[in-house]
């Protein structure tokens, strides 16, 4: 499967990517690796710090800090068909070496030569078992085995990396090395192309070992891994040198040669060198690149050809075309209407809108005493909690009209753009309130016209386990291909609105429409090529 052993090295390629912050940790190799005095730095008793070291996982996609630069990630395209369904699994790379064989750094360099939005980078080292009161004091003197199969929580890792490899949301422990022990607050990691997943025993679970689309198994020599080890646990972990090496030959070596170093013949590239060896980084990312191409979608153009001429679903409701409503609409789509005008109609609508979203919520009788003693049959909500979801830019300016009819209601929010290279929705960020899953959505946005970045949002949603029957979509202003798009791939989501337009243009504008809702309520100017869903980034 490419190449079993690979050396020399390589100029790597134009690094960009990320929005999850993980330091390297493992020292860059040289002429002085082989002595110990230049590598450790003198420890005091009494004076140096111990510090406090925990295993790295953001609720954000990778960001990742080189020399010369801070690299952000690109938009992640579609993960998911026409029907809403996950079509396309996350390319999982599975990294196995010895302790500090440099598998971080290799990570790192496949993230940088890479150039794929949306990169999570998951260490096994957040996946070791709780310890118990005996195996804390054990650890506390060196005496714990770390390096053994039964120190990792392989149920836990092997579920976590299923989840993320369908799409899911999943929630990843944060270790403590000078503990030994988990930290309370676990980190929430959601949105990945391509999962690169590091450590000792990676190769150690048939089970596991399955869901790996390419295996890398790092070769480092014995004494530089020592040297590693020893810097890496007296710097960053507080341990003292004598203690490091009495675990090190006690456990980290034994373990190394029994359980580690046979997996190397499970894997699929041997690295020699470590993150040195260029020429095999390099041919690493061009076979990510050729698996990543054949999986790539082209949502809009099956939604443009898709489900269209057919009545309108029972899950849309729109809203009663009273004068008053017509009236709005006149002064909204006008286009001499002045942005002031274009606002105050706009918020009047919204809240119209908002309040007749409420009404689809579930509720329940609830008898309550008036002043007058007397008992009154009244309705309550029937459920957990409402958040608010919306959809960036446009989205935002319906965050008002919830806040003022549902009181500390909890707010979250999705940016979705359009790239102007691939006519794909984009997902570019979200902030989720915690337990999300346990809540009724309402998810806003202004117009909906193909009803891609709805789909994407409400695919979002589903990621992180909000149940499909608990997510209202409103919008002020639809086309029936949106609307047929949203009912066709989620038909259990509710859709309410308060006008259906028939048409939308070759440039995905909706006919007759309303304009860029964002730039007329914010006061910008739309470029040339805009779409009725193309959003900005927000200005907060």
């Amino acid at each position: 499967m490419i190449v079993n052993r690979l050396a020399m090295s390589a100029v790597s390629r134009e690094e960009r990517l990320a929005k999850m912050e993980h330091e390297d940790k493992t020292p860059k190799s040289g002429a002085g690796e082989g002595s110990l005095d230049r590598l450790l730095p003198s420890v005091s008793p009494g004076l140096s710090p111990r510090k406090r070291t925990t295993s790295q996982c953001k609720s954000e996609p990778p960001l990742l800090r080189t020399s010369k630069r801070t690299i952000y990630t690109a938009g992640r395209p579609p993960w998911y068909n026409e029907h809403g369904t996950q079509s396309k699994e996350a390319f999982v790379i599975g990294l196995c070496g010895g302790s500090a064989s440099g598998k971080t750094t290799v990570a790192r360099k496949i993230i940088e030569a890479l150039d794929v939005p949306w990169v999570v980078l998951l260490s096994m080292d957040s996946f070791y078992k709780v310890l118990s009161s005996e195996q804390q004091s054990r650890a506390a003197s060196n005496d714990y085995n770390f390096d053994h199969p039964d120190a990792f929580d392989f149920d836990l890792l092997t579920h976590t990396v299923r989840k993320l490899k369908q799409g899911k949301s999943v929630k990843i422990p944060v270790y403590d090395f000078t503990t030994h022990g988990r930290q309370k607050d676990w980190k929430t990691v959601y949105g990945a192309s391509v999962i690169i997943f590091e450590g000792i025993m990676a190769f150690a679970d048939k089970e596991l070992l399955q869901l790996l689309d390419m295996k890398i198994f790092v070769e480092t020599d014995s004494d530089i891994r020592l040297v590693r080890r020893l810097r890496r646990d007296i710097t960053e972990r507080g341990r003292d040198i004598e203690g490091v090496i009495k675990q090190y030959n006690k456990f980290v070596k034994p373990a190394f040669e029994q359980y580690i170093e046979p997996t190397m013949r499970l894997a699929d590239i041997v690295v020699p060198r470590g993150g040195g060896n260029m020429v095999a980084i390099d041919l690493i990312v061009q076979h990510v690149h050729s698996q990543l191409e054949e999986r790539e979608l082209s949502v809009r153009a099956a939604l443009a050809s898709a489900h269209q001429a057919q009545p309108l679903p029972q899950t849309l409701s729109v809203l009663e075309s009273t004068p008053q409503v017509r009236g709005m609409h006149t002064i909204i789509r006008n286009k001499e209407t002045s942005r002031d005008e274009f606002i105050f109609y706009s918020k009047r609508l919204m809240r119209l809108l908002i309040e007749r979203a409420l009404s689809f919520l579930p509720s329940q009788l609830h008898i309550v005493q008036t002043p007058q003693g007397e008992d009154y049959e009244g309705r309550t909500f029937h459920g957990k909690r409402i958040t608010g979801v919306s959809i960036l830019r446009a989205g935002e300016t319906m965050e008002p009209a919830l806040r003022a009819v549902c009181k500390d209601v909890r707010i979250g929010k999705i940016l979705i753009q359009t790239n102007q290279d691939t006519g794909e929705p984009e997902l570019h960020y979200l902030r989720l309130p915690k337990d999300i899953s346990e809540d009724h959505v309402i998810l806003m946005d202004c117009t909906v016209s193909t009803g891609a970045a709805a789909m994407m949002a409400v695919r979002v949603l589903l990621d992180h386990d909000v149940q499909e029957d608990k997510i209202l979509l409103v919008s002020l202003l639809m086309a029936e291909m949106g609307v047929h798009s949203v009912a066709y791939a989620f038909p259990q989501v509710k859709i309410i609105t308060t006008a259906v337009d028939k048409k939308v243009n070759d440039l995905f504008h909706i006919i007759p429409g309303i304009g860029n809702f964002g730039d007329r309520y914010f006061g910008t100017d739309a470029p040339p090529d805009w779409s009725d869903e193309d959003m900005d980034e927000p200005s907060y």
